[in-house]
């Protein structure tokens, strides 16, 4: 696979992801003990599994439309990669730590979106730091 397909798949996935969480039927309500929440509009977990708010969703599609527009060249897909894989990483850590794993009530960042969001670092870290580069995939769509 290609970078530029990683963007495109990542894309889309974080677009369905970040609309899945406005869809009541996926998200249950949050236990009684979950951390405390500046922003508890749409607050829940989606799927029962990872924590989200409306906020959370946001930053989901926002990253889905960067995926997009990354898709239409490599320079644009290795720095989207990139950016994921570091800004991802700085979420993993932020989970781990109790003061920060809501990003101070806004965004909450605990519980399984920890292993989720190291696997999704990792593998945009492959793509945007490690994989050989396809200079054929340089054409615009």
């Amino acid at each position: 696979m290609t970078v530029r397909y990683f963007a495109l798949i990542y894309g889309i996935v974080f677009l369905v992801v970040g609309i899945a969480g406005f869809i009541p039927e996926l998200v249950v309500p949050l236990e009684a003990e979950h951390p405390e929440l500046a922003v508890e509009t749409g607050a829940g977990k989606l799927f029962g599994l990872f924590p989200i708010n409306l906020l959370h969703n946001i930053v989901h599609i926002v990253f889905g439309i960067l995926g997009l527009f990354a898709w239409r060249s490599v320079s644009a897909s290795v720095s989207y990669a990139k950016s994921v894989a570091v800004i991802y990483g700085l979420f993993v850590i932020m989970g781990l730590v109790p003061v920060l794993q809501t990003t101070f009530g806004l965004v909450p960042l605990y519980g399984h979106d920890i292993w989720l969001h190291i696997l999704l670092a990792g593998v945009a870290a492959y793509f945007g730091f490690m994989a050989r580069r396809d200079t054929g995939d340089a054409a615009r769509v």
